[in-house]
């Protein structure tokens, strides 16, 4: 989802969860977010989560899944160098949606890729590709 005019995280949480469950046919329990979600205005039925600095008074389960949740951060930078997201050739908010959807797409394709190539050449390819980057 394209969001315009640089609007604050937390205004953003109810509009991503709908189009998440929407899109994945899931009611979500439990959200995990970043610091940029303070103050947010969600009116769901899940709980929100943010990932702090004081885990340690949190239970090991909860601080288990706010790790997990930090895993993701590396996926949006890949997706951003790999996937050319330094600048959007298309035009308006339509070519926003458009090149979001394709940066998706063209994530997953070089995924199906590498998995398809590994399963062709085993791990020596992997040790090839590793090495180039």
């Amino acid at each position: 989802m394209a969001f315009h005019g640089n609007p604050y995280d937390g205004h953003t949480l109810n509009d991503s969860v709908k189009q998440a469950e929407r899109l994945g046919d899931f009611k979500s329990k439990e959200i995990y977010v970043d610091m940029g979600y303070r103050k947010h205005y969600y009116d769901g039925k899940a709980a929100v989560h943010l990932a702090r600095r004081g885990l340690k008074r949190v239970k090991r389960s909860l601080r288990k899944c706010l790790k997990r949740r930090s895993a993701i951060e590396p996926v949006i930078g890949h997706m951003k160098n790999d996937g050319r997201l330094g600048r959007n050739y298309l035009l308006g908010k339509v070519g926003d949606r458009i090149n979001a959807v394709l940066c998706g797409a063209g994530h997953n394709m070089r995924k199906l890729l590498r998995a398809f190539l590994f399963f062709l050449f085993g791990w020596r390819f992997y040790e090839d590709l590793s090495a180039e980057n």
